[in-house]
């Protein structure tokens, strides 16, 4: 009888999904992955398999997926269907906020769920839609494990300087420091790495997540010693609508000359800033490149000029740097944006194998470079369900 996990990771108005199969001895082997789109305006679902052949491409009415409940009673059913006789394990979520006391993934009761619902002030924009998928698989299959993996967790082995802001200690005690995120995309980059090259098992290593959220993380045998973002996705790198380390004295400006309050500010730093912002043409980078727009050209000068910046700091955390490794959507697909990056990083011995870059090898450095560089894609769901099959089987 076959036995399968679930992978799910929410948003506003979708939840992607992946489904791994196993056996006997708990090896995982990717099957489908999906979406459903759109839910509660113009919804729809879609599922392919590993060869990306559509199994499936349907619109579904407002009534079906009204909400994230209606979309997982969709994506339940049709799975039933899918893996006829099949035992579903567990799912596993995506959670982007563990706070101060989640640094390890967890087995969701009521208890955890009620915790993990006192954080959603710390990332409101993300842990209410990961936290509803949860509640709606609990009313309808309460004796189903779940699997709480947090995008926080992996930076939880930075030394406390590293997560520590300059502010009165009982904001600190109240649980206003640095957390990163991204965590999940860097703990399966760190876990692939040493296949590549086993040296890179102990080096100094910064891995650029660039993407439409996008940030840097600075790992050293494997672990997380400092990372761009902090108490929020906001802070770090340019991204796609997100506008990056900005001075606090530009909010308190914009709040007194522009009369601006918190949801105003919120709506401002995350949807209408970054490349979007700064471009005034779009948030996807692909656009940006094939633009002769001025603006657009700004844009991206200041996006890699602001992570060239910030490698020069994480090189600086690290005391030293032995690969530079691109992982995300910009990363993984843009060839123009890596040699750009890579250029603002020649003054630590980067030197780049045009061609290889090119081609999108693995490899992209030369012989000669006194650093690596690689391309290694994200696969964020193979890493939750990972964490799941340890959580729930002996």
């Amino acid at each position: 009888m076959n036995k399968y996990l679930l992978v799910i990771n929410a948003g506003s108005s979708s939840i992607k999904f992946t489904i791994y199969q196993t056996d006997t001895s708990y090896e995982l082997i990717a099957d489908v992955a999906g979406q459903i789109e759109g839910i509660g305006g113009q919804p729809s679902l879609t599922v392919k398999n590993p060869d990306g052949v559509v199994l499936i491409n349907r619109t579904l009415t407002v009534d079906e997926a009204p909400n994230h409940r209606g979309a997982i009673t969709i994506i339940r059913t049709w799975l039933r269907e899918y893996f006829a006789g099949g035992i579903l394990l567990a799912v596993g979520h995506r959670v982007v906020h563990g706070g101060q006391h989640y640094s390890a993934p967890v087995l969701i009761n009521a208890t955890v769920l009620a915790e993990l619902e006192t954080l959603v002030p710390l990332a409101p924009l993300h842990q209410p839609h990961n936290l509803a998928t949860i509640r709606a698989l609990l009313e309808t299959m309460p004796s189903l494990p779940q699997v709480a993996c947090f995008d926080t967790a992996f930076h939880c082995t930075q030394p406390t300087v590293a997560q520590r802001f300059a502010i009165p200690r009982r904001f600190a005690e109240e649980g206003i420091r640095r957390y990163g995120f991204h965590g999940l995309s860097y703990a399966y980059i760190a876990s692939i790495l040493p296949t590549l090259e086993p040296t890179l098992a102990d080096a100094r290593i910064i891995v650029a997540h660039l993407g439409s959220g996008a940030s840097l993380c600075a790992l050293h045998r494997g672990r997380s010693i400092a990372t761009t973002m902090g108490f929020s996705p906001l802070d770090g790198l340019i991204m796609g609508t997100r506008c990056g380390s900005i001075d606090p004295g530009v909010l308190l400006y914009l709040m007194d000359r522009h009369s601006m309050d918190a949801r105003a500010l919120e709506q401002l730093l995350y949807h209408q800033s970054g490349l979007l912002g700064v471009s005034g043409i779009s948030n996807d980078m692909r656009t940006l490149l094939a633009s002769d727009n001025p603006h657009a050209q700004e844009a991206i000068e200041l996006f890699v000029y602001r992570t060239g910046r910030e490698i020069g700091s994480l090189a600086a955390a690290l005391g030293g740097l032995d690969a530079l490794v691109f992982t995300g959507g910009i990363g993984e697909y843009s060839a123009e944006i890596r040699a750009k990056v890579c250029h603002q990083a020649a003054w630590l011995g980067l030197e780049l194998d045009d061609l290889a870059n090119e081609a999108a090898a693995t490899h992209i450095s030369t012989l000669n470079s006194k650093l690596s560089a690689w391309i290694v894609p994200a696969d964020e769901n193979q890493m939750i369900a990972h964490h799941t099959l340890r959580q729930v089987t002996p």
